[in-house]
């Protein structure tokens, strides 16, 4: 297992003593990727990133790291999870259960909310995700939060990734695109593969072709309707504070289509580059949930 792994114990000292140490645990699990943070509130400080191994591998995973970071089984204060399929709040409860013997406080939260707080923090505005699948996430300056897309490939997406590629298969299935359809359909997780297609779409945009720029110019116009929807929902003062996240996001000519489509379509929009990662985000939550005299429920996140 190829680990990156850094750490910094170094310890104030406190009068009386230092005393044990009390370590609070944040987790971004994602479909690929696993970054957890652990922090001791003294500057002690380790980070790993692994292979996800899903919500069912992660007790494991963590009971192994605790062992190799020399983590007692009492010195883990707080432990929050930002997990992608964990959507209600009875989800969020089964699996803070199936985590409860790890730390004394346990929280598991959506990926997407961990992200927008990573971003925005706990400002009014709207997170908008695109990579492989695509999303906004908004929440108004009461705490309120709504959401648009994010039903997957089969029910939405509508300008990810996924979305480009299949129009861009679809465009040229009367050429070259046929058997290069075929063989993506007939691949292991063809939904991945047709994301996969989409930065050579972007570049085909910028260049000479026409049914490229046509798509990634739907594309866009999609991205931005999820954004209008969310502010009009959340009645969001303006310009609306907007931030972002995913592969596709990620290129700055594309992303700057999106906001002139939303300025557009009457939303004028306020773009704010992601102040922090979502798991440094979860970390300083778990700081919180360990400070706090009872594990938060008042604030359970967006009611999804």
């Amino acid at each position: 297992m190829n680990v990156a792994l850094r750490h910094n114990g170094g310890v104030r000292k406190r009068r009386g003593g230092p005393g044990p140490r009390r370590w609070q645990i944040g987790v971004d699990l994602g479909g690929t990727w696993v970054r957890i943070v652990a922090l001791d509130g003294r500057g002690g400080h380790r980070a790993v990133k692994l292979s996800s191994p899903g919500l069912t591998g992660l007790p494991a995973l963590l009971s192994d790291l605790r062992k190799r970071w020399g983590l007692g089984p009492g010195e883990v204060d707080a432990l929050v999870v930002a997990s992608r399929g964990v959507w209600t709040i009875a989800e969020r409860r089964r699996q803070e259960r199936r985590l409860h013997t790890l730390a004394r406080k346990t929280r598991v939260i959506s990926d997407v909310e961990a992200a927008y707080l990573g971003a925005l923090g706990e400002r009014a505005g709207i997170l908008l995700l695109a990579g492989t699948g695509s999303m906004a996430l908004g929440r108004d300056a009461l705490g309120r939060w709504a959401r648009a897309g994010g039903w997957g490939p089969l029910l939405g997406d509508e300008g990810s990734a996924f979305w480009i590629g299949r129009e861009w298969l679809r465009a040229t299935m009367g050429s070259t695109g046929f058997a290069q359809a075929r063989r993506i359909l007939a691949a292991p997780n063809p939904v991945a593969r047709i994301a996969a297609l989409a930065p050579r779409v972007l570049r085909r945009a910028r260049g000479e072709s026409r049914a490229a720029r046509r798509i990634v110019v739907g594309s866009q116009d999609a991205l931005a309707e999820l954004v209008v929807r969310i502010s009009r929902d959340l009645r969001l003062g303006t310009p609306v504070l907007v931030s972002w996240a995913g592969r596709l996001l990620e290129d700055p000519r594309f992303r700057a289509g999106v906001w002139r489509a939303a300025r557009r379509a009457g939303v004028p929009v306020n773009p704010q580059r992601p102040r922090e990662r979502p798991a440094t985000a979860v970390g300083r939550m778990a700081q919180d949930l360990a400070h706090a005299r009872r594990s938060p429920t008042a604030r359970r996140g967006p009611p999804y």
